[in-house]
């Protein structure tokens, strides 16, 4: 059953984890199973909440329409523009936007629908907030003296700006993706209203776009007009002021230039010429002089380079007869030898004919330096020509600079005159161009369902804000979960053994403090162990459901004892826990009346002498106990009293409220001997000891014990202070047999395991646990 060492997972922080995994899956699946009723009490409570939101909540309708900005729509009346950069069409769109939420548009829709007068729009529903800060105001208004009684034209100019204001926060305008589409919508309550005003919108912004480019072409034509006046006077002006400029100091112009810039133009030009004459005269001269300057000879042999530059044929001519005497003399003297007659003959000959040749010659020098005089000669008189007429340009050359700088400016101003006067023209043309630079792609319609609230998002979002809440809830919740839950939790905490789990069979004392108070009723399994309660009737629990989850686990910490304490005839077990009210004494009771059912000798003593539950269990209170024993008062035997169904002996505790040592009477000598003489006559000796934490008794008592049985409130007593108790008592943690859950709530003790571990498949035992605990059957038994 549940007493089978399992390590189990817990809700609380392990000492180590064998998991490979960064989050345990099954540790969160149990905890969302375990924490279901939480976070679905959070879902349905924010749903309700929505459903109430949905219910009070005014019906809002939207209408929309969509405008595109296009600039080609002008593109007949106006020159095509370059290529709108990015940057600049993200400027002209968030323009337009702008211009849509302006004050001056929402006042145009006002007039246009007369919406001024329209109750929906200047009365619309308020908020709470609203309506608390309306009668803040209407209270400092009847505080706060008055002023001077309002017009009707200043109360008509206020719904007016009143209307435009309750406009601009109902209308809603946003560009469409990256495209140069705005969408346009409007709430309202009335859908008729709200299709009516978006309309309105689309229909003013188209309008203004006219009327803005109107204005503005109308202004620009009117100081156009006014510049053109200015400018046609003043172009008029510098070009009377050029022509009286050249009259009065005798700058006469033809074909656009002065006449003495003319004639200084031509003398250069024929002194260019005359320059290139005489130097080509010069050049023949020269070379026929240096020709001549050889002598006969050598005139004759260069004769041949003036050929090419003259039409003298005669030189020409007698060169040819030249080379031919010279060839004949040349083979007859070869021949006949030099001075054969017909040899000298020819020499003679070409002697004369060298003589003519240098005679022209010295002809043709003469004559080309002649020529190169004539065109030297008229050189001179042209230079001579151009530095008089150049001396006398020189004389109006500040004339000449004014005059330059009279035309530039009438130059100037014509063109700047031309220039205006094609704008102004194009401007007028523009003027009545009756096409704005957008258009309506999306007709406002009259919406068919309410926009606001929106019953799927919102009863959507209730869900998941609730499974938020949940989620956090339940986060809070594991958080403060430190108490002990399931067999893991002992195991890997405390290092003990688990013994098993003890169901409630009771309900919580009045007067005793929880940590955390139980969410759900406790079933009523017993009678309460309060006083009156009969002491026969909570100790046979046990007995009256012997094949119960109670019976077992009490069976499980006899078994242990018995293996810890094997081949020892007589056996001392302590039942502490840590804080008051967990449940030892009726656990202590149980279990002692189990031994005693089972045939062992079996003594239960009442030790806890500050709070002796057990001793007021009985419906006799006793007059003599383990106190007076101790002392030797009375003989212990005396003061045992003996169930007579179960054989089972029980020594109980006489209230002494002037007992102040209780410890010392633990550890003393007469409760020493006391246990060795009880030692002798039972198998078993079963002590109810004070608390751990408060009191030191059972430190005191802890020499004279075997074993120790520790029990612990199932989910109320904190983990840490368990094992700091605990392991601040050596002497007796060694001696702890195992560790008992008590008033373990079965229904929910499987919502605390992981899958796999052995509470969670807890209900598959039932045909093992027949016996209903006395009273009524727990639910998860069943």
């Amino acid at each position: 059953m549940n007493q089978r060492n399992l390590t189990l997972h817990s809700t609380v922080p392990k000492a180590s984890d064998d998991s490979d995994s960064f989050i345990d899956i099954d540790r969160l699946i149990a905890i969302l199973f375990r924490r279901a009723g939480s976070i679905a009490l959070c879902v349905i409570a924010f749903v309700a909440l929505a459903a109430i939101y949905l219910i009070l909540a005014t019906s809002v309708y939207t209408s929309m329409t969509q405008i595109l900005l296009d600039d080609s729509m002008t593109k007949y009346a106006e020159d095509e523009a370059p290529a709108a950069s990015a940057q600049q069409v993200d400027m002209q769109i968030a323009s337009a936007v702008e211009i849509l939420k302006s004050n001056e548009l929402a006042l145009s829709v006002v007039d246009a629908q007369n919406l001024s007068e329209n109750d929906t729009i200047l009365n619309p529903g308020m908020s709470p907030a609203e309506l608390v800060k309306s009668g803040v105001k209407l209270v400092a208004s009847a505080l706060i003296p008055g002023g001077p009684p309002v017009t009707e034209g200043d109360a008509r100019n206020g719904r007016r700006q009143k209307a435009a204001a309750m406009l601009q926060q109902a209308l809603a305008v946003e560009r469409v993706s990256r495209s140069s589409v705005i969408a346009v919508s409007f709430r309202s309550t009335d859908q008729m209203l709200a299709a009516r005003v978006t309309k309105a919108y689309a229909d003013a912004y188209l309008n203004d776009q006219l009327n803005a480019n109107f204005d503005a072409t109308e202004r620009a034509s009117v100081w156009l007009q006014e510049r053109l006046a200015d400018l046609r006077d003043r172009s008029q002006q510098a070009a009377l002021e050029v022509a009286k400029f050249k009259t009065e100091n005798g700058l006469t112009s033809a074909n656009g230039e002065l006449m003495s810039e003319q004639q200084l133009a031509d003398l250069n030009k024929q002194l260019i010429v005359a320059q290139a004459d005489a130097a080509s005269a010069s050049a023949r001269y020269n070379q026929f002089k240096s020709i001549v300057d050889q002598g006969p000879e050598g005139a004759v042999n260069n004769a041949a380079i003036s050929s090419g530059q003259t039409d003298n044929s005669v030189i020409q001519d007698l060169r040819t007869r030249y080379i031919g005497v010279t060839r004949r003399e040349q083979e007859i003297a070869t021949n006949f030898g030099a001075d054969h007659p017909q040899a000298v003959q020819l020499r003679t000959e070409k002697e004369d004919l060298t003589r003519q040749i240098f005679q022209e010659l010295q002809q043709l020098t003469s004559s080309y330096r002649n020529e190169f005089e004539v065109a030297k000669s008229r050189e001179e008189s042209l230079r001579e020509n151009i530095r008089h007429l150049t001396g006398k340009n020189s004389e109006s050359d500040k004339s000449i600079v004014k005059l330059n700088d009279l035309e530039q400016r009438a130059t100037a101003l014509k063109t700047l005159y031309e220039a205006y006067l094609g704008r102004y023209e194009e401007a007028a043309q523009q003027q009545s161009f009756p096409i704005a630079k957008a258009r309506v792609i999306s007709e406002a319609g009259i919406p068919t369902a309410p926009s606001s609230p929106k019953k799927t998002m919102t009863l959507g979002l209730a869900i998941v804000l609730g499974l938020m809440a949940g989620g956090a809830l339940t986060a809070f919740q594991e958080f403060r979960e430190r108490f002990f839950r399931v067999e893991g939790d002992v195991r890997s905490i405390l290092g003990l053994k688990f013994l098993g789990y003890l169901p409630l069979v009771g309900k919580l004392p009045k007067e005793r403090k929880v940590f955390q108070p139980r969410k759900t009723p406790l079933p009523q399994t017993a009678e309460a162990p309060d006083d009156g309660a009969s002491f026969e009737r909570i100790m046979r629990i046990v007995l009256e459901a012997p094949r119960s989850v109670f019976a077992e686990t009490l069976r499980n910490a006899k078994l242990a004892s018995d293996v810890m304490f094997q081949g020892k005839s007589d056996r001392v077990i302590g039942v502490v826990s840590a804080l008051p009210g967990e449940g030892k004494s009726t656990t202590a009771a149980n279990f002692a009346a189990l031994l005693a059912s089972s045939g062992k000798r079996t003594l239960l003593i009442d030790a806890d002498l500050r709070n002796p539950g057990l001793t007021r269990m009985l419906k006799t209170p006793p007059q003599q106990g383990l106190v007076e024993a101790v002392l030797g008062e009375v003989p212990w035997a005396s003061a045992v009293r003996v169930d007579s169904r179960t054989k089972l002996a029980i020594l109980p505790v006489v209230s002494n409220d002037n007992l102040m040592h209780t410890s010392e009477l633990l550890s003393s000598q007469g409760m020493f001997n006391l246990m060795e003489n009880a030692r002798k006559m039972f198998d078993y000796i079963v002590v109810d000891l004070a608390p751990l934490g408060p009191v030191i008794d059972a430190k005191a008592f802890a020499p004279q014990v075997d074993g120790f049985l520790f029990v612990t409130e199932w989910g109320q007593t904190p983990t840490n202070m368990v094992r700091d108790i605990v392991n601040a008592e050596p002497q007796i943690k060694q001696k702890i047999l195992g560790v008992i859950l008590n008033k373990t709530d079965m229904s929910e003790l499987g919502k605390f395991s992981n899958f796999g571990g052995t509470e969670r498949y807890h209900h598959k035992y039932v045909s093992y646990y027949t016996d209903e605990i006395p009273a009524k059957r727990q639910s998860a038994e069943a």
